[in-house]
């Protein structure tokens, strides 16, 4: 048996986010909680039978079993791109098979924050009459600009990006649309559902995916509403970053994926994003910018982005790399500083913030491909690291590979085939192409910031991506991370409350809510390290690099300033199990339905 599996959580072949509808927070919030008691009550009525799928128990896990044909966790774009082109077969070939998609947030597209400009490609090969069929994918791109900033300058450089032919859209609206595309062709999707555990049988092959308990209070004890997490079994899984390294904590013999893929570790950014509402006479719709340089160091890498979107709307991020060495470097607060600038503010004043939020992304590109399958699944999406980087894209790599993997699948419950036919195919696509040439624009950025554009001018204009040469990655984000004493503590502005804000603010505008009783998703694998080693070597950074203040010293009776974790602040952005100096912290799910409830990003 083989389930595609996405590099981001469990046994799903390929991972699946997506957005609600735009909608004020208290709106969203309550037609949220309606629409998943609405789901919850579906999924109960598959556990009573009526949707006469199979129930058992499995030795896997003592929770009841649902068996399908193929089982998704996570509702993104890759996963529900699988899911659709999984289903297309069905039709095509008359084959009737079950497929079921399991997402953490409270509705589709909960959870998905991407800043989007998206190239169609992967969408016309799914869809070709999208454009009839009213997806979400209407702004076209009308200019594309390219700055280098200095601290009150603004410097026009030669843009690269070549958007010529795309779209400024809202991926979590994208992915909505794709979710109702898919439950057309009988995709079932049960959103509020955190897959918490992979199951494996006594050959350690992954046979299926359990979810967590819900009702739990934080001291362990079952509340009046506790229901029992269920086992869905398939012979075809598609799963996403947080239950492949799941996997690979429990399984060691799975490490082997990566160094059987092109060998090099993952790297990653933070990204943090706000969209605007801004004056009618400032908003161009389609209008792109890219910048580089200020407010960050010419060590660090990163930039910012500016995407006019429709309805007055102004998508405004910021996306630092988290091999960066400052331990008092601030992702969030770099970004308040940002909009200060004198070619950025202007634009903003007297526009409002509609919603806020960040995700971790996949960088390492080509050098950083994992080998996509082992024993039970396969490694799909973004997760997996298909972002290609010089374009600032990766939706559509994430939902081809999505697409390639449900192709792989298919043939092999029909026809025998192997599912490994799936990295053969990967290959030969326009994926594996794409991140070829552009392989060498993210390690060139380790010499400085001024090399690093060196380097990659002479890669796109010169080399056009035929260099003879792959650079290396640099060190694990987290080993990039230098003692504070080699640093000074960086002075940041107080917010103005116009263009800047304090994260309690940005938070309310994520939308996000856990349950505060329920135990902490959030593990100290020591609970001495905080004070003991991340203090006083680093000087707490927990408490900056994560855009949430999940992470808080506070002094304690004597005056010892001891680490306090705020779970419920928490965007799912992954950013402190990846920088953390220590690899002390240990991210897994929270209570499903938990986390922000993103509209429009």
């Amino acid at each position: 048996m083989y389930k595609l599996v996405n590099s981001c959580s469990k046994s799903k072949f390929i991972p699946l986010l997506s957005y609600p509808s735009p909608a004020k927070s208290a709106n969203w919030a309550s037609s949220s909680r309606n629409e998943f008691s609405k789901r919850n009550s579906r999924f109960s009525r598959v556990l009573g039978g009526e949707s006469g799928r199979v129930r058992s128990y499995t030795s896997e896990s003592d929770k009841e079993c649902i068996e399908y044909d193929v089982v998704i966790v996570g509702a993104g774009p890759a996963g529900l791109s699988a899911a659709i082109r999984f289903k297309q077969l069905c039709q095509q070939k008359d084959a009737h098979l079950s497929v079921c998609v399991v997402e953490k947030g409270a509705e589709v597209g909960a959870h998905i924050l991407s800043g989007n400009i998206f190239e169609p490609r992967a969408l016309n090969e799914l869809f070709p009459r999208w454009k009839q069929e009213q997806a979400p994918v209407d702004v076209p791109v009308t200019s594309d600009n390219f700055w280098l900033l200095s601290q009150n300058r603004a410097f026009s450089i030669p843009s690269p990006f070549g958007n010529n032919g795309n779209y400024v859209i809202s991926l979590s609206q994208l992915v909505r649309w794709l979710g109702k595309k898919a439950e057309e062709l009988g995709v079932e999707i049960y959103p509020g559902f955190a897959a918490s555990e992979i199951l494996c049988n006594e050959h350690n092959e992954v046979t299926g995916i359990a979810t967590n308990d819900m009702g739990v209070a934080k001291d362990g004890s079952r509340k009046e509403n506790y229901q029992r997490g269920v086992a869905l079994k398939g012979k075809f899984c598609y799963s996403n970053l947080y239950l492949v390294c799941f996997l690979q904590r429990s399984f060691p013999k799975l490490h082997s994926i990566r160094k059987r893929g092109q060998g090099q570790h993952q790297t990653y950014a933070l990204g943090i994003k706000e969209v605007w509402e801004i004056d009618a006479d400032k908003h161009q719709p389609g209008s792109v910018l890219h910048t580089l340089g200020w407010p960050l160091d010419q060590k660090t890498y990163g930039g910012s982005f500016l995407y006019h979107m429709k309805d007055r709307q102004v998508a405004v991020g910021l996306v630092v790399a988290l091999n960066y060495q400052n331990p008092f470097l601030n992702p969030y607060e770099e970004y308040q500083t940002l909009k200060r600038h004198p070619a950025i503010r202007p634009l903003l004043e007297g526009g409002t913030v509609l919603q806020y939020g960040a995700r971790t992304l996949n960088e390492g590109g080509f050098q950083s491909i994992p080998y996509p399958v082992f024993p039970g699944g396969a490694i799909i999406g973004c997760s997996a690291g298909f972002l290609n980087v010089p374009k600032i894209k990766g939706t559509h790599t994430a939902m081809k590979s999505g697409m390639l993997a449900a192709e792989s699948a298919f043939s092999m419950l029909q026809e025998g085939l192997k599912m490994e036919n799936y990295w053969d195919n990967l290959r030969s696509s326009w994926i594996w192409e794409e991140l070829y040439t552009a392989r060498n624009y993210r390690p060139a950025f380790e010499y400085g910031l001024y090399p690093g554009l060196a380097l990659s001018a002479v890669e796109h204009y010169i080399l056009k991506g035929r260099s003879p040469v792959t650079l290396n990655h640099g060190k694990p984000d987290h080993e990039a991370t230098r003692e504070a004493q080699l640093f000074s503590p960086i002075e940041y502005p107080k917010p103005d409350d116009a263009v800047s804000f304090d994260i309690p603010t940005s938070l309310y505008r994520s939308n996000t809510n856990h349950d505060h009783n329920q135990p902490s998703h959030l593990h100290l694998r020591d609970p001495t390290i905080p004070e003991n080693v991340n203090l006083p070597k680093y000087a707490g950074s927990e408490a900056r690099y994560c855009p949430a203040r999940v992470y808080e010293y506070i002094p304690d009776e004597t005056g010892d300033l001891k680490l306090q974790i705020n779970a419920q602040n928490c965007l799912h952005c992954k950013a402190c199990s990846i920088k953390d100096p220590t690899q002390n912290i240990e991210w897994t799910v929270p209570e499903g339905g938990g986390g922000p409830g993103y509209t429009i990003m």
